[in-house]
């Protein structure tokens, strides 16, 4: 049986090839309040947005080379809002003084038959979970501070056990390639996050599932 037909649609205004410049931390359940307090503090939005989202990820293994992966994300919280789908590449090598992880990030809205099409396109679903958390925002960055928890059914997202007793910290920014003035800007902000995160530059392809 055929896949219903998707719809993909670009996120932000038609242009969807973006370089993601990232930096990573954890923090302890019990550092999350002053945390949210510095964040209130340096951010636009002084009362973070909340999210709850269920993600998916797909892998194509192809004959020759590394697997393709995409994920495949939909709001819990909202549920009748667009699936998005994501691609992400390898770490650019780069300059070794460059402050932040730089990867290229295609991101794309799509509608809600997106598992049934990326099966019926050969991928097959490796792992899903579900993070929640706060969303801040200052200027051009993104901080998300997010609990990641496994699914032990799967596809049930309400049977779920966390992974760890932290909560995950990202700094991120989208920006066209050769804008390396935004790592500057970003180790500068996460300097005023110390000592409560530590954000580095870590590469996820060595981190394991």
């Amino acid at each position: 049986m055929e896949a219903p037909p998707v719809t993909v649609m670009p996120v932000t205004g038609g242009t969807i090839n973006m370089m993601e410049y990232l930096l990573q931390g954890s923090v302890l359940d019990q550092a999350m309040e002053s945390l949210l307090h510095r964040l209130r503090g340096l951010c636009d939005n002084m009362e973070p947005e909340n999210f709850t989202d269920h993600e998916l990820v797909y892998v194509l293994k192809g004959q020759q080379g590394n697997p393709f992966i995409l994920r495949a994300r939909r709001s819990l919280s909202h549920p009748t809002s667009p699936w998005h789908l994501r691609y992400v590449g390898q770490p650019e090598v780069g300059d070794k003084s460059r402050h932040t992880l730089v990867r290229n990030c295609v991101d794309v809205a799509a509608s809600h038959s997106l598992p049934d099409f990326l099966n019926e396109m050969g991928f097959r679903m490796d792992h899903e979970f579900v993070a929640g958390g706060y969303i801040f925002r200052k200027g051009a960055m993104k901080v998300l501070v997010s609990r990641v928890s496994r699914i032990l059914v799967p596809g049930n997202t309400e049977n779920t056990e966390r992974v760890s007793s932290s909560y995950l910290v990202e700094l991120s920014v989208l920006a066209p390639a050769g804008q390396d003035t935004v790592s500057e800007d970003m180790r500068s902000f996460a300097e005023q996050l110390k000592p409560l995160v530590h954000l580095e530059k870590i590469d996820p392809s060595k981190q394991r599932h």
